[in-house]
């Protein structure tokens, strides 16, 4: 297998997550009939990599950029036992090289990141019904805590 290096994304990685957050968008349309139609954007890359209080990563092989994530910190609700928490997002991986455990390792470098800054807990979303990317968090460790559901009004 070729050498996986996990790393802290820089600027020059931009073009390549812009990418990622395109087919991470266009995987996740036929999960969710909300998301507008034509250009959308989940995040602002550029302003993620600049703030030191957001950690976004990234997996390259020979030099190629293959995976990515990030990890933000939140607040969390004033009823709950913890101030904030680590949020994880932006969890892509070029499919040809999905089946690795890339992503796992991506994972791995942001729990890190959030029990360096004493986030006492770890979430992250995704749609009930997308099971490739369910199975992958089971297989990491997360557990289903709450389920959102919608009803359009009209």
């Amino acid at each position: 297998m070729k050498e996986i290096l996990i790393r802290d994304a820089v600027l020059n990685d931009l073009p390549a997550l812009l990418k990622f957050e395109e087919a991470l968008i266009d995987a996740e349309r036929p999960f969710d009939p909300t998301i507008r139609a034509g250009e959308v954007h989940y995040y602002d890359l550029r302003s993620y990599i600049e703030n030191k209080e957001i950690k976004v990563v990234v997996a390259e092989i020979n030099g190629k950029v293959v995976s990515s994530g990030f990890g933000l910190s939140k607040a969390g609700r004033h009823y709950l036992d913890h101030d904030h928490y680590a949020y994880l997002g932006f969890m892509y991986t070029l499919p040809e090289f999905r089946g690795r455990g890339i992503n796992s390792m991506i994972i791995d470098e942001l729990k890190d990141w959030a029990y360096q800054n004493n986030l006492p807990e770890i979430r992250l979303t995704v749609y009930d019904d997308n099971s490739p990317a369910l199975n992958a968090y089971f297989k990491a460790g997360f557990k289903k805590h709450i389920v959102e559901m919608r009803l359009p009004s009209r």
